[in-house]
């Protein structure tokens, strides 16, 4: 990957940090299912796991909507996947 731009697993750990209590609790794991399709699974701390999922998971649907907005300029599909322990 070039140094120069973020990959969406960067983008997406920089947008949930900003969001949450306790940023160092925030990882976000990137996998590739069978279709090709990048998974990107965020963990946080349980008591910021209400504001990483949003009322009635707006701000989840909203995460979704960038990493799918860099997947397009990398011609891939994503997945973003709330996890909880």
């Amino acid at each position: 990957m070039n140094d120069s731009k973020p990959g969406m697993r960067e983008l997406i750990e920089l947008l949930v940090r900003a969001l949450v209590e306790d940023p160092s609790a925030v990882s976000v794991e990137e996998t590739v299912d069978d279709n090709d399709a990048v998974v990107l699974g965020v963990r946080v701390a349980e008591d910021d796991l209400g504001r990483v999922i949003g009322r009635n998971g707006r701000v989840a649907n909203a995460i979704r909507t960038v990493a799918r907005a860099a997947a397009v300029r990398e011609e891939r599909r994503v997945t973003v996947e709330i996890l909880e322990d």
